[in-house]
């Protein structure tokens, strides 16, 4: 399955790409998602919980930067996960490009994957639903995080002496809601053009 998703971000290329390569700002941003290791300079562990009804399903698995063209702001990643708790896999690969727009800088992720076990059974217009909401949370996040103002060179004591406050976590992604969301408007689209 191929996906593509893309967001605007108000904050200058260079700085939104620099942003998006430290696994800790993404990962910070996507909601059930936690970093456990880092293997090495490229390579990283982590967990991911999806909420489906009364059932939470939790992936680990391992991502891997497998290429990085830093003029060109583009960037690949690798990974693939187990459930924790059942059969069901996944696979993919993620293409990040972050270019020059009117507002600021606009991100791409072009994602193919692959997905075994109890989420697949939802099929592409769920997973696709599911990928832009969590696409638009993620947006929201690191937006918010680029917009907190940053430390100047020399502000060394003032930033000590002022704690940073803590980042709230990011909400899971409940997709039984989202089911019942997209069933509710199929059926009103269905009743809308009955009507018409």
């Amino acid at each position: 399955m191929q996906l593509e998703n893309s967001f605007v971000i108000q904050a200058p290329p260079d700085r939104v790409f620099a942003y998006l390569l430290d696994p800790h700002n993404v990962v910070g941003c996507v909601p059930g998602a936690e970093l456990t290791e880092e293997v090495d300079a490229v390579t990283f562990k982590g967990k991911v919980k999806i909420k489906v009804g009364p059932i939470t399903v939790a992936y680990s698995g391992t991502a891997r930067m497998v290429d990085r063209n830093d003029a060109a702001r583009t960037a690949v990643l690798e990974g693939e996960g187990r459930e924790t708790t059942g059969p069901g896999s996944g696979r993919g690969k993620a293409t990040m490009s972050v270019v020059a727009d009117p507002e600021g800088s606009r991100v791409t992720v072009l994602t193919e994957f692959t997905l075994t076990g109890r989420v697949a059974q939802f099929g592409r217009g769920v997973i696709e639903d599911v990928s832009k909401r969590m696409v638009r949370t993620v947006a929201e996040c690191i937006q918010a995080n680029l917009q907190t103002p940053t430390q100047m060179p020399g502000d060394a004591t003032a930033a000590a002496d002022q704690p940073s406050p803590p980042k709230p976590a990011p909400p899971e992604i409940n997709a039984f809601a989202l089911l019942l969301h997209l069933i509710s408007v199929r059926f009103q689209r269905l009743f809308g053009r009955k009507s018409a």
